[in-house]
């Protein structure tokens, strides 16, 4: 099984995660910082080995706005 992570820019700086399908979320500073997180956040979330996923998908989305007027 693998378990995605949608990351996006925090409003306030660093970065907010979250997993796809499950309720499971974190948000930090750093990208070391947001790694050590989801790694414990996974570990967490699924206690149980046989159910852990055996690979983490980091999908970093990153919205951007680009004013058309005067190009």
């Amino acid at each position: 099984m693998e378990l995605i992570f949608e990351i996006r820019d925090a409003e306030d700086g660093g970065f907010y995660a979250r997993a796809l399908g499950h309720a499971t979320f974190t948000e930090v500073e750093t990208w070391e910082d947001l790694r050590a997180n989801v790694l414990e956040s996974v570990s967490l979330h699924f206690e149980d080995a046989a159910v852990r996923p055996r690979l983490v998908q980091m999908h970093y989305v990153r919205d951007e706005l680009i004013p058309l007027e005067g190009a």
